[in-house]
């Protein structure tokens, strides 16, 4: 059940997958006088969808400026009659990135607007990874676990200005023809440490939440917690894990059991022999489809955002993560995830892994072939860093 903590002055919710979070959305939007900005990789068409395009409508209608930025990629199957029903009501939609060649192998493919963020008129915000999409997985039948955030306090300050930057980003580069000017945004600054709003982008922030996890690793005593859907780290997060473990560092890793993109999964699982041997405990989400990103070091630092652990997330999309210094909420976020260890896992024995078959290892080694390739294409990994 999602509980408030007071964190800096700062109102912090956690909410727990879409059953905690789209009510508290949907209402929020509801209530909106002035303004509503909202960035979604996924915006599907079924009735959590349907739900939030008219909640939007309905806030146009009454006169909110409404702002929605969707992925090129991961919204493609949004359906155009929606589209024409949003804009004739006057909800502006822009789209990052629009697909045009989808057997393209180009680059500027893999960079993704991914983050998941709702700003109610620059007051509340909401920061996560929940996309707007049914809970229940069409493709393994199980509802996802994930989690948001929904924020109120100073650190909006940061989320505003990061929402509209991109929003005038995007709309600039869709009306670059027309010599549209947008004016020029003041960087907004952390005033506490207890409560920071980190970006990645391919400018200013490329690394930000990955430096953000290593420090909070490199300084961990007692216990890492990590909950990621696609978890493919490099060479310097791999590094950072064991040598914690060898210090002592309980080190847990809740990562895909019911799986909804196989490429991926074979490439974690490429990784399982090296993450056991260390010494790290690794549990697959079972009972439900893992979709979460987040993770609670020593009970006090925690994080809840968009960005997976793998090189697309990491050195290559658009990403947004609450990092909240605070054993309340950390606290909070770590129960949910013990009690999905415990009732909503199995554990991956080390004994039990090296008995895998040759299919299974074969598999393994092919994603992630495949997966270090696609983060070659970039040329990024071969400066920073490699998987």
């Amino acid at each position: 059940m999602s509980s408030v903590h007071e964190v800096s002055g700062n109102q912090l919710t956690l909410l727990r997958s879409g059953e905690e979070y789209f009510p508290c959305l949907l209402a929020a939007i509801h209530s909106a006088r002035r303004s509503i900005y909202l960035e979604s990789y996924i915006f599907a068409a079924d009735k959590i969808g349907r739900l939030v395009k008219e909640a939007l409508e309905s806030a146009a209608v009454r006169e909110v400026a409404v702002h929605v930025v969707l992925d090129g990629f991961g919204a493609a199957d949004f359906p155009p009659l929606w589209l024409d029903e949003m804009r004739m009501l006057g909800v502006q939609v822009l789209w990052f990135r629009p697909e045009v060649a989808r057997l393209s192998f180009r680059r500027q493919r893999l960079r993704r607007m991914h983050r998941k963020l709702v700003l109610i008129d620059e007051h509340v915000a909401f920061v996560g990874g929940i996309n707007i999409i049914d809970d229940m997985s069409n493709q393994t039948h199980a509802k996802r676990l994930d989690y948001a955030v929904e924020v109120r306090g100073p650190v909006v300050a940061q989320i505003t200005h990061a929402m509209c930057k991109l929003w005038q980003l995007v709309s600039w580069t869709n009306l670059r023809s027309t010599g549209t000017r947008v004016k020029k945004l003041a960087r907004q600054k952390s005033a506490h440490h207890e409560v920071v709003f980190l970006i990645r982008d391919n400018l200013r922030y490329r690394r930000n939440i990955e430096h953000a996890y290593l420090n909070a690793i490199r300084h961990a005593k007692h216990e890492i917690i990590i909950a990621n859907a696609y978890f493919l780290p490099g060479v310097h997060f791999r590094d950072a894990l064991r040598d914690a473990a060898k210090r002592g560092v309980r080190v847990v890793l809740l990562l895909q059991g019911k799986v909804d993109h196989v490429f991926m999964h074979y490439a974690t699982l490429s990784l399982y022999e090296e993450l056991l041997r260390a010494g790290i405990e690794i549990h697959e989400c079972i009972q439900n489809l893992l979709h979460a990103k987040v993770a609670v070091i020593d009970n006090n630092w925690s994080t809840v955002g968009s960005s997976n652990i793998d090189p697309f997330s990491l050195w290559l999309a658009r990403e947004a993560n609450l990092v909240v210094q605070d054993s309340g909420f950390a606290g909070a976020l770590r129960e949910s995830l013990l009690h999905e260890i415990q009732h909503g896992s199995k554990p991956v024995a080390r004994t039990d892994w090296s008995k895998q078959t040759i299919w299974i290892r074969l598999f393994a080694r092919f994603g992630y072939a495949w997966a270090k390739f696609l983060a070659g294409m970039t040329g990024y990994a071969r400066k920073h860093d490699n998987i």
